[in-house]
């Protein structure tokens, strides 16, 4: 269950629940990996970073999270509303079509009085579209030939208020069909009334379909991006059974507003082994959005997070900042709305990126300046608490290397006793290292890739590191445009 009571699935519940397992009262978890890492490690510039692994974490339908996941039992020769709907304006559904004949066949979101925001394939007309129905009035909006035999997968997504029409021939799913401009003026599914009373639906009109499956629930990612450990507030990383957690943005189907937040674990003994355990939305200004780009900090003790976002949910260019929340709800596991403030940070800019850390009983908080954003104009920065105080409370800056102008992806990290601000400089295709009060002190011996990919160094028990981190791999860029990239690239560097 979510904050508002709606279902996200049996295997959500059951996933919440064996993670969980182990949590005692007040969610303090019972049994950690607690040990330092061994490592003879001096500097983080004795450090060298080679590529391991790539590859492209992709899912419609997250997987783990179904609302939906039935077989109908005969054809449909119409409409079907089921019981369940998304809790946020980021949710798929997927058919696996084994007949149309010459009915339409239909996936999207449907309401009890027959309103819907619905992908359409035409058989007779080998014609996808995207229909929207308010008040009784259907607007086609957009089409496309696609020529489709069956059997063929065909799928519904929204992220945010972009509804993308996607099929499988036998390639792998490909977006044929995106609109978000035409689709907001009708409905904003990011008003949660609004949203409250839509169901997944499915069918067929003007004739019968045969499906051999249906599957809905929160969209996944196209690909995956802004790594940022799950940490406690020393710093120390949240690790459990050799699964280190952490957060990342799941790129959407389209720009930044249409990407969201999600928590992952890392497998330590197997880097490719990398599973969703929760969604995290925010909920503010009266509406659902999907900020993402941030931080989690659990304070075990407390049995309370601090979490960290930024508000690229309703970003349209012209400002973004840090918003910030605590909760003693367990966010590493199921889905969430999260409930957020703007966090008071010491700048007149913009501002993204967060990475939060107490250091010597005094909060540091790192983070991106950005003065503009059309063209694009940003650079890290460092503010720092009194001691003893809240890491909400009295920062003032540190410094800020206003030099650069292509440098994000801000992150806290201790290597072998030693604190370092790190980030990644698009320009100069580096990751900068600094010290605690921003002086520039050299950078990582590792490769850079495309994008600006963020430096996130992960311990390995048995000694030496991981970065994690992005490319700049685009998905679908010829229908949908910028935004859906994000291969996911593991190094690692042993011990000097």
């Amino acid at each position: 269950m979510t904050a508002d009571g709606r279902s996200v699935g049996r295997r959500t519940v059951l996933k919440a629940f064996g993670l969980t397992a182990l949590v005692g009262v007040g969610g303090v978890p019972l049994a950690c990996d607690s040990a330092a890492p061994k490592d003879a490690t001096a500097s983080v510039f004795d450090l060298s970073f080679q590529v391991d692994d790539r590859y492209r974490p992709f899912q419609l339908v997250s997987r783990g999270f179904e609302q939906v996941e039935e077989a109908p039992p005969g054809p449909l020769s119409s409409l079907h509303r089921t019981a369940n709907g998304p809790v946020a304006p980021f949710a798929a559904v997927e058919l696996s079509v084994a007949a149309a004949d010459r009915a339409d066949v239909v996936a999207g979101l449907m309401s009890a009085g027959g309103d819907h925001v619905a992908v359409v394939f035409s058989p007779k007309r080998q014609q996808v579209s995207i229909e929207v129905q308010r008040g009784g009035g259907v607007r086609v909006i957009g089409e496309k030939v696609v020529h489709l035999q069956a059997p063929f997968e065909f799928a519904f997504a929204v992220c945010e208020n972009q509804v993308t029409a996607l099929v499988d021939s036998g390639d792998g799913w490909q977006p044929v069909l995106t609109d978000r401009d035409q689709v907001a003026e009708r409905i904003d599914l990011r008003n949660p009334d609004t949203l409250s009373a839509f169901s997944f639906g499915y069918g067929a009109r003007g004739g019968k379909v045969s499906l051999d499956r249906v599957r809905a629930g929160p969209f996944g990612m196209v690909g995956l991006r802004d790594p940022h450990l799950v940490q406690r507030p020393d710093g120390s990383a949240y690790v459990r059974d050799h699964l280190a957690y952490l957060t990342f943005t799941c790129a959407g189907l389209g720009f930044f507003q249409q990407a969201h937040w999600g928590v992952f674990t890392l497998d330590l003994d197997d880097p490719t082994a990398l599973q969703q355990v929760a969604h995290l939305y925010t909920r503010r200004d009266g509406l659902v959005v999907g900020d993402h780009a941030g931080q989690v900090i659990f304070d075990e003790p407390n049995g309370q997070f601090t979490v960290l976002t930024t508000s690229w949910g309703d970003f349209d260019f012209t400002g973004v900042h840090v918003r910030h929340a605590v909760t003693s709800d367990f966010v590493l596991a199921g889905v969430h709305l999260l409930e957020t403030e703007r966090l008071d940070l010491p700048t007149d800019v913009s501002s993204w990126d967060p990475a939060a850390t107490r250091i010597d009983d005094r909060w540091h908080v790192a983070f991106v300046e950005s003065p503009a954003q059309d063209p694009f104009d940003f650079h890290p920065a460092l503010a720092a608490g009194a001691t003893g105080a809240p890491y909400d409370e009295g920062l003032e800056l540190v410094g800020a290397d206003t030099s650069l102008h292509q440098c994000e992806g801000t992150i806290l990290k201790q290597v072998a006793g030693k604190w370092y601000l790190l980030a990644s400089d698009g320009d100069r295709r580096q990751y900068p290292v600094y010290d605690l009060s921003v002086k520039p002190l050299g950078k990582l011996d590792a490769p850079y890739g495309t994008n600006i990919p963020h430096p996130q160094l992960v311990e390995r028990p048995g000694g030496g590191y991981l970065m994690v981190t992005f490319d700049g791999t685009q998905y679908g860029e010829d229908v949908l445009g910028y935004g859906g990239h994000g291969d996911v690239v593991i190094m690692s560097s042993g011990n000097s």
